[in-house]
């Protein structure tokens, strides 16, 4: 079995989550960083397609939602995951979710995931810093990564997953 992992990491976090699934997930793994990898790929060539990215200012990066409306359809034809890097909790993160993945995309997917995430203040630019300090007083790093989850998604993806 092939997947493809297509992400964005704005700060790292993202790609800390795609490191760990791609220790965990059965089969060929292709991840791909849409912000900065150069890889061309054919989706025609995965079985599986996981795509994740984290939220800045209450939205997924561009680059995920241009991915997914080029794709949409032919995303509906694999077997799929979700998942999602955000700080929130919760009611909150669920709304960020559902707003970063069109609903036929979550009705379709064998596997989503809410992964936590990080305040890397230390990786942050002026405004970034100072929209963290003001909204959520964060003034130094902090992760609430959830490592638990990030695995039981892989569980959950491997387990749907039927060998041809």
């Amino acid at each position: 079995m092939k997947t493809l992992i297509v992400y964005c990491s704005s700060h790292g976090t993202t790609e800390k989550a795609v490191s760990v699934l791609c220790e965990n997930i059965e089969g060929e793994v292709l991840a791909v960083d849409l912000k900065r990898d150069k890889i061309l790929f054919d989706l025609e060539d995965y079985d599986g397609v996981i795509i994740g990215g984290s939220i800045h200012a209450g939205e997924i990066q561009r680059k995920i939602k241009q991915f997914v409306k080029q794709h949409h359809d032919e995303l509906l034809e694999k077997e799929v995951g979700l998942f999602l890097c955000c700080i929130r909790n919760g009611d909150i993160a669920v709304e960020q979710f559902n707003r970063a993945f069109p609903q036929d995309l979550r009705k379709n997917s064998v596997a989503m995931g809410l992964f936590g995430g990080e305040f890397l203040v230390s990786k942050m630019n002026f405004f970034e810093r100072q929209v963290v300090k003001k909204v959520d007083s964060v003034i130094k790093d902090e992760s609430h990564l959830n490592l638990n989850a990030i695995m039981e998604f892989a569980l959950r993806y491997n387990n749907i997953r039927i060998p041809v």
